[in-house]
């Protein structure tokens, strides 16, 4: 048995006491976004040409202890080493002994996003051997077809794919949407990213489906623009990123942003005004897909 200690902490000290419940006998210590999922979320990381980005205003801290081990009393050591005079909120839970690898792999599904298209983790059969089958395993990466935002780009892509696409995935994380895009026919397929990780894991997910897509980071220049342009990221970087993404759409061509809240529809709309008209294509469980064609 484990036990696991979560703890809230503001932009200041998430760090501080992070290092300090590893100090205290933490076997792992994650820091997460309190406001995740909310209209105050941040996104985390820094894109071409913008300013580095603040920690988060609130934190969530999920720390792992041994179940000899007494999580309060070590978060109180911990506490006082980043400088607070009292502990702050927390609660502790227990983790049965479990079969951590198969109950992971269990959560892991088969998912099929409509029409003719499954995402399919490798250890399992694919429930439709005839259907469009993609081999993709949880890991680093963003993008696993589970999220409502990649299965609005998913089904979207099955919209608007030929044989004459050329597509570009905008942020690519696993590398899920040029995966789709290229198994869906398209002429040619790009990726880009900011995250050399992001970059690694989609040029193996992309072998392991035995397409070709060609990958670069996002801070290089683009040869050249496509005809069908899709982006999950998130609403910030989105809007800070609009005259490069709109850019990279040839006249004509069709746009697909995804990462934005029902609220945030109207933010992301105006941004892109200039070079796109967009408008909410479809919703899924409070996330949106806009959509448009560049004039």
């Amino acid at each position: 048995m484990w036990l696991s200690l979560t703890v809230l902490a503001d932009a200041t000290r998430a760090e501080p006491l992070s290092d300090a419940l590893l100090d205290h006998g933490a076997l792992t210590v994650s820091i997460e976004d309190a406001d995740a999922g909310t209209d105050a979320e941040r996104p985390q990381f820094g894109e071409p040409g913008s300013e580095a980005v603040a920690p988060w205003d609130h934190s969530r801290l999920v720390a792992l202890f041994d179940h000899d081990r007494d999580p309060e009393e070590a978060l109180a050591g911990a506490a006082r080493q980043a400088g607070y005079e009292q502990l702050p909120y927390f609660r502790v839970e227990e983790l049965a002994e479990q079969d951590w690898v198969r109950l992971s792999q269990d959560q892991f599904a088969p998912i099929h996003v409509g029409g003719r298209l499954w995402i399919v983790p490798s250890w399992r059969e694919p429930p439709d051997p005839d259907a469009i089958n993609i081999r993709l395993d949880p890991g680093m990466a963003f993008g696993t077809g589970s999220h409502p935002t990649t299965r609005l780009c998913l089904q979207w892509l099955q919209q608007v794919i030929d044989g004459r696409s050329t597509v570009l995935d905008y942020g690519c994380g696993s590398g899920i949407l040029g995966i789709a895009a290229a198994r869906l026919g398209a002429r040619h397929v790009m990726g880009i990213d900011i995250d050399d990780k992001a970059i690694d894991a989609a040029r193996a997910n992309a072998d392991a489906n035995g397409v070709a897509i060609a990958l670069q980071r996002a801070d290089q220049p683009l040869a050249g623009s496509f005809d069908i342009v899709v982006a999950n990221i998130l609403t910030n970087p989105l809007c800070a990123l609009a005259p490069a993404i709109a850019a990279s759409v040839v006249p004509g061509g069709q746009l697909a942003l995804a990462g934005v809240l029902a609220g945030q529809a109207a933010q992301v709309i105006d941004a892109y005004a200039p070079w796109v008209t967009l408008s909410v294509g479809d919703a899924d469980d409070g996330w949106v897909r806009l959509e448009g064609r560049r004039g």
